[in-house]
């Protein structure tokens, strides 16, 4: 049985979407929408699509069983609800929104349409991610002390200026939002919620490009009982510098790292070594900077296989809600001090 897509967004990520599920034995895009006409045009031209006149002609399709919401952050919520109450399926690309009651409105609507709800979380796909993961489920780790997250990207001027919603709070919503949720979202998936939440934020420099921080540092503990940091930036000069996670325990330090989660940057352990890792798949590339890992091919398959009843969803929509409350709660203590 095919798995027929939709898209709403037909912006960059909308196009690792179409590749992937046209790719796919299984998949079908029938259809994608962009209220850029132009958008939409060039869309349609390179993929095959039908050209469609409005998201509601996406969401009424008979044909379509799922739609990819590849918008801007902040109309992540409505689309996703005009499409569930349309009876299809939703993937929504990261993050699920930018508001923690906003995705409750999301999944309440799932319920009542009966329709499923997938998130965009592919770097949990990252093979040194994978093999941590199996470290922590086997309980080789022991107690763990100490993890600490770096995230030091750059995007400049142009990344900024080629967009008219990147940078604005309504519809991107912050850095953790658009740069570094992968990194929470990651962090969580291995070692759960938090909570003592301190830090700082800043726009050092890029003001008058977003309506908010581009630097900032945060300390918390996990529930789990390790103590936490974060510390990101998107200043770095001219390139993406590193993207990290490091993981102090009672028998082994680890570091994912490289810029992307995509390499063992350092390991001492207790006989448990990480070794004969898969290669991690390339960086998305959109021209003049870099995201985080194209595993949008994995996600694409896990959409289509739980659909088909083969599979179980890589990301509830849950661990999409509690990634964008863990974000909300950071903002929330710096706003609260100001």
């Amino acid at each position: 049985m095919k798995i027929k897509f939709g898209i709403v967004g037909c912006g960059y990520i909308a196009q690792r979407h179409a590749e992937h599920i046209m790719k796919h034995p299984d998949g079908q895009l029938v259809s994608g929408f962009d209220l850029k006409s132009e958008k939409c045009s060039a869309f349609a031209g390179k993929f095959g699509t039908a050209i469609t006149h409005s998201a509601a002609q996406v969401y009424s399709n008979s044909e379509i069983d799922i739609i990819s919401i590849c918008t801007p952050n902040g109309i992540h919520h409505s689309v996703a609800i005009e499409a569930l109450k349309a009876g299809k399926h939703v993937l929504i690309e990261k993050p699920m929104s930018i508001s923690t009651a906003h995705c409750k409105e999301i999944i309440l609507a799932s319920e009542q349409y009966n329709r499923e709800i997938f998130i965009v979380k592919q770097n949990r796909y990252n093979p040194p991610v994978q093999a941590v993961k199996k470290l922590i489920d086997l309980g080789k780790l022991g107690e763990i002390y100490y993890i600490t997250t770096n995230c030091f990207w750059n995007r400049g001027e142009d990344y900024y200026k080629q967009s008219d919603w990147k940078g604005s709070r309504a519809l991107d919503g912050g850095t953790l939002f658009t740069q570094f949720s992968h990194f929470i979202d990651i962090f969580y998936y291995l070692f759960g919620d938090i909570t003592n939440i301190h830090g700082r934020i800043k726009n050092s420099n890029h003001q008058g490009l977003i309506d908010f921080e581009d630097t900032g540092s945060f300390i918390f503990d996990f529930l789990c009982g390790a103590q936490g940091s974060l510390n990101y930036t998107t200043c770095t000069y001219n390139t993406n510098m590193e993207g990290s996670i490091t993981i102090f325990a009672e028998n082994a330090t680890i570091k994912m790292g490289g810029k992307y989660l995509n390499t063992i940057d350092f390991q001492s352990t207790k006989g448990f070594d990480i070794t004969n890792l898969e290669t991690s798949e390339k960086a998305n590339n959109y021209g003049f900077y870099e995201g985080s890992m194209s595993n949008h091919d994995k996600v694409i398959d896990n959409v289509i296989s739980t659909l088909q009843g083969k599979s179980v969803k890589m990301t509830s929509a849950l661990e999409g809600m509690q990634v964008v409350n863990i974000i909300e709660r950071m903002y929330a203590h710096v706003a609260n001090k100001e």
